[in-house]
């Protein structure tokens, strides 16, 4: 699933950088930006299944909260540090007419450490609540994670008002950035990554991973099936509450705060949960070496260096200047060249080993 991230996350990318004039308005740049609402949720939902299945294994270990939550956090901090250094490294490569602002845009590293530091404080408060036999085995997982889908709705439903009338105001603006991407501009921006609402989708992947470290998944392989039903229904359930007559909110924007919009992706992500499953059991996964399955070994490797190569003073093309068939070879480039390192990068790690 990280690997189709990835491919997402280029063409996304690629043609929003690349792409000119009158291609900017056609029908394959508007489906690009389309998929592009998909790689994020799909990179923080991961954070949290492998969140959960760190979780379980120190619990099994019988770490007591406090232990548990410490090594989260910790490396939540870790890739919040990293997000940090890019950050640094972007405006550095800009350096001369990136702004000093830059530094301070809340990315999806920033959001994934973030979320995984949130993620070892809620897993600490419910472990450190929970007493006798509750604290045991499977019930703990099923109140880990349904305590956490209740976090993960609860700041959909939160996001319209935190990016209108429940504005952080007080606060400086780099730290209302990760409440509601405000940066520096007035005004929350769709193209960061707020706590509201992208947090929610690491704590979706904390309950669904928990419920992929219990006995009955493990044993059953009808667990991808459910997952994909449930992931349908809720994108029924959705996209019926959005053509409801009434609004819970004052300010309704579908694309961007909407809980119906969330609601839909969530339900995509349990689809593309399923549809990777089969296609790693009994699919092409299992046919050899897979483009997709390599790439996602690597993942954070090839977003920090692909950023440069597209966005970046080293853009293998001219920016807002291609039409649709450049813009394509140089997708292609970028995922050639990707793949090229992402081998390198894991025969090399090997090699050490």
């Amino acid at each position: 699933m990280r690997g189709l991230a990835c491919v997402l996350m280029f063409q996304t990318h690629c043609y929003d950088a690349w792409l000119g004039g009158d291609a900017r308005k056609s029908t394959l740049f508007m489906w690009s930006q389309l998929g592009g609402t998909l790689p994020a949720p799909l990179f923080l939902f991961l954070a949290g299944i492998s969140f959960a299945l760190v979780v379980d294994k120190l619990r099994q270990k019988n770490l007591s909260a406090s232990q548990i939550a410490r090594t989260t956090i910790r490396r939540g901090a870790e890739i919040l540090a990293l997000g940090l250094l890019f950050r640094g490294q972007e405006f550095a490569l800009a350096w001369g007419w990136a702004p000093w602002t830059d530094l301070f845009r809340v990315d999806i590293l920033n959001t994934i450490g973030v979320s995984m530091m949130l993620m070892g404080v809620f897993c600490w408060i419910v472990l450190s609540s929970a007493r006798g036999s509750l604290a045991q085995g499977p019930r703990v997982r099923l109140v880990l994670g349904g305590s956490a889908v209740g976090v993960g709705l609860a700041i959909s439903l939160l996001t319209p008002l935190v990016w209108t009338s429940w504005r952080p105001h007080w606060l400086t603006w780099p730290l209302e950035s990760y409440i509601d991407g405000v940066h520096n501009l007035g005004q929350p921006q769709a193209w960061l990554f707020p706590i509201f609402p992208w947090t929610a989708f690491a704590f979706v992947g904390l309950a669904v991973g928990l419920f992929l470290a219990s006995d009955w998944a493990k044993k059953n392989s009808a667990t991808a099936v459910a997952l994909g039903v449930l992931g349908g229904l809720l994108i029924y359930l959705a996209k019926w509450l959005d053509v409801r007559p009434g609004q819970l909110y004052a300010v309704y924007d579908f694309w961007h705060t909407s809980p119906d919009f969330f609601l839909i992706r969530v339900g995509l992500l349990l689809l593309i949960l399923a549809a990777a499953y089969m296609w790693c059991r009994w699919g092409a996964g299992q046919w050899g070496f897979s483009p997709l399955i390599q790439m996602g070994q690597t993942s954070l490797l090839v977003y920090w260096v692909h950023i440069e190569f597209v966005y970046g003073k080293f853009s293998i093309l001219p920016k807002r200047a291609q039409d649709i068939r450049t813009a394509s070879l140089g997708l292609l480039a970028i995922f050639l060249s990707m793949l090229l390192l992402s081998v390198l990068r894991t025969r090399w790690k090997d090699r050490r080993v």
